[in-house]
């Protein structure tokens, strides 16, 4: 069982799906996260976060979002992951209840690897011809990490509705 309530996961999810699938799509075809789906994310705990959660653990998750963006921006300084994906988790963060963390890690995981073997695949195989104008396709060893971040804030919150407290 997850910590988050079945109920605010029921309420972001019509919300933050799309943007988490816009995200993905974005990432594989410009290798780029946009400054608006981030602030739209942001948007979207700002006002929901504050109408379904008690308003000291609203407060708080504020706190989750300047971590993981602090370490966002030291690992985007490290050359680890892009800026995009920094901002991106930044604004997941708060949706995400801390006694589910190390479940999101191993969600995480697990959904990095299946996102890196898949895009690699499709990269060397002919479905790459379906989107033939991807950036992503042709960016080396660069990886759209968008497919991964927003994949699993998608999963985390479909499986809260279906397992949340």
């Amino acid at each position: 069982m997850l910590d988050i309530p079945a109920h605010a996961a029921s309420w972001y999810a019509p919300f933050v799906l799309p943007l988490c699938l816009y995200v993905c799509y974005t990432d594989m075809k410009w290798m780029r996260i946009t400054n608006r789906t981030v602030v739209a994310l942001a948007l979207v705990f700002a006002v929901a976060g504050y109408l379904l959660l008690p308003l000291e653990s609203y407060l708080w998750r504020y706190v989750h979002l300047g971590v993981v963006l602090v370490a966002g921006i030291a690992l985007n300084a490290g050359g680890v992951l892009g800026a995009g994906d920094a901002k991106f988790a930044a604004a997941a963060a708060p949706f995400v209840h801390l006694a589910d963390l190390r479940f999101l890690m191993a969600l995480f995981a697990a959904n990095l690897l299946a996102a890196f073997v898949t895009h690699r695949l499709a990269r060397a195989t002919p479905l790459r011809r379906l989107a033939p104008d991807w950036k992503s396709w042709s960016s080396g060893t660069r990886f759209p990490m968008g497919l991964a971040l927003g994949g699993t804030l998608a999963l985390y919150l479909v499986l809260g509705m279906i397992y949340g407290k």
